[in-house]
């Protein structure tokens, strides 16, 4: 359905990927993945036609249609969600306004009459059932989204992305390119979207860093790396196997090539003198020369060492909220909430988006005060908190090592090391603070915890903007961290990798308590994992 010709693309004088060559399947759902910086969302943008490549070609099959996920929350400010939705097919959309309009003509004249017929045709071509209207509004309930005819100027920016999800969805595209479309979703709205996809006839082309979805979705691994793309079959964790394995023959097979190269070069330094093994040195120099000993690429991926320290043991007494309630305006997020916090205790918050997740953490922290209740924080706790909004907080024009500095951390040397661990180079420790991407602002705050060595953590949504191995290291820094963690997500992997205890916000101040993990939490409630 969509072939890939030795396409290359260059940026200045950085290469990303050359000759890749690809096929790209019908029924197929590739999961497009690599290090941030590596190219994914270059080679969306290529695939789809947003930019050119420095060389080869596209080429998608003649009258597929292709969806691309859009990237602009704000250009559908006038219209309503129903609308916003229903423009993913701009041909359906066209005729039904067309429709409205004539309709609303004071007077039905011979030519209206027959453009009506034409654009009855139209819609039939379209939506052959009729029922375009049934499906955008199940689109838009299944994402959390109820107020069909509000504005999209009226609703929260991470709602405006969840429009522009059903809009590329609601069409039923050929081909399908979607960049991070579990953005903004809570974990019922990603599982939605994973049966949504999973049902797709046709290719589908996804960048995610979620990697339980990937492991859910994907039929094939698209890997973004050493400058090349390398299709694998399986989903990511058959990816994961066969990579380190191909890795792992790649160290082998040079190991073998350098001992056989020592020994050679050992005979010929011997006898090379001897007259009488002349001949053989000879022979091996030949076999020297003719010994071709690659060099193994070095890949992007880096893992980074997430370690969390703590600097004084943690008492028995943690956290405890008393008859909490709050409201805002006439919302009810808690009402008489009690919750306390154990010696071991490793709890996620879950729930859909809106009913209070960040406000809790903001109440735990101290940040926001209830309207009723208390909290009640032990003497031995050291608080560290990672806010959602971090990439607004992390600003200003001090390097990272002097945005890092302060009077708990006065020690560069110590504060340089902590940087490299979370894979800022010397030169990259140079930059200031307010030029970092998202996921480099996320690295620095993860790098300030390190150093800080708080002993409970409360931690709102640190999974976004990092790649995978980021994800997979800030879990298993989490299961191994001495002290206690209170942390928001839809991330299923992070939440697997260290959760004992599940808080899960249902909405008008209804709240389970669940000790155990998130997938025994699914199993209690008849769900599949």
């Amino acid at each position: 359905m969509v072939e890939v010709k030795n396409l290359t693309q260059r940026f200045a004088s950085s290469l990303l990927f050359e000759d890749v060559n690809l096929v790209l399947k019908r029924n197929n759902r590739y999961g497009l993945i690599g290090a941030n910086g590596a190219g994914k969302s270059t080679f969306l943008k290529i695939l789809s036609g947003e930019i050119e490549s420095s060389s080869g070609e596209i080429v998608i099959e003649n009258g597929l249609k292709v969806g691309v996920l859009g990237q602009d929350q704000f250009a559908f400010e006038n219209f309503t969600l129903k609308d916003a939705v229903l423009y993913g097919n701009k041909r359906l959309y066209d005729a039904v306004k067309e429709k409205e309009r004539l309709y609303m003509s004071e007077e039905f004249t011979d030519e209206i009459n027959d453009r009506l017929s034409e654009l009855e045709i139209i819609s039939a071509e379209e939506d052959p059932t009729y029922e375009y209207e049934t499906r955008i509004e199940k689109i838009l309930s299944s994402l959390g989204l109820n107020n069909f005819d509000a504005l999209m100027s009226e609703v929260e920016n991470s709602d405006k992305v969840k429009v522009l999800l059903a809009q590329v969805l609601f069409p039923k595209p050929d081909v399908l390119f979607l960049d991070e479309p579990t953005n903004n979703l809570d974990i019922d709205a990603i599982a939605w979207l994973e049966n949504e996809l999973n049902r797709h006839e046709g290719t589908l082309v996804v960048i995610s860093h979620d990697r339980h979805f990937l492991n859910r979705v994907c039929t094939h691994i698209l890997d973004v790396d050493f400058k090349k793309i390398r299709e694998f079959s399986g989903n990511y964790d058959d990816w994961y196997m066969a990579a380190n394995l191909i890795a792992k023959q790649n160290e082998m097979e040079r190991d073998k090539k350098l001992k056989e190269k020592e020994e050679l070069e050992k005979f010929i330094a011997r006898f090379s003198a001897n007259a009488s093994k002349a001949r053989q040195a000879t022979s091996r120099a030949k076999q020297l020369e003719k010994l071709d000993i690659a060099e193994i690429a070095v890949s992007s991926r880096r893992d980074p060492s997430i370690l969390f320290r703590t600097n004084r043991e943690i008492g028995n007494e943690l956290i405890e909220l008393k008859n909490i309630s709050k409201k805002f305006d006439d919302k009810l997020i808690f009402e008489n909430f009690n919750f306390k916090l154990e010696k071991g205790d490793k709890v996620a918050i879950i729930g859909h988006n809106g009913v209070g997740k960040t406000t809790l953490c903001k109440i735990i922290t101290g940040e926001l005060a209830p309207d009723n209740g208390n909290v009640h924080v032990g003497a031995t706790i050291e608080l560290g908190y990672f806010a959602q909004d971090t990439v607004n907080k992390i600003e200003g024009d001090l390097k990272l090592y002097e945005y890092l500095q302060d009077a708990k951390n006065k020690d560069i040397d110590e504060i340089r090391k902590c940087l490299g661990r979370m894979l800022f180079s010397g030169a990259d420790q140079e930059k200031s603070v307010g030029a970092l991407s998202g996921g480099e602002k996320h690295r620095v705050r993860l790098s300030q915890l390190m150093l800080h060595k708080p002993n409970l953590m409360v931690m709102d949504e640190p999974n976004n903007h990092l790649d995978l191995e980021a994800i997979i290291a800030l879990g298993e820094a989490f299961y191994n961290f001495a002290g206690s963690v209170i942390c928001v997500s839809h991330d299923r992997e992070l939440i697997d990798a260290f959760a004992n205890r599940i808080l899960h916000l249902k909405g008008n101040g209804e709240i389970v308590d669940y000790r155990g993990s998130y997938e025994e939490y699914r199993a209690s409630l008849g769900l599949e994992n």
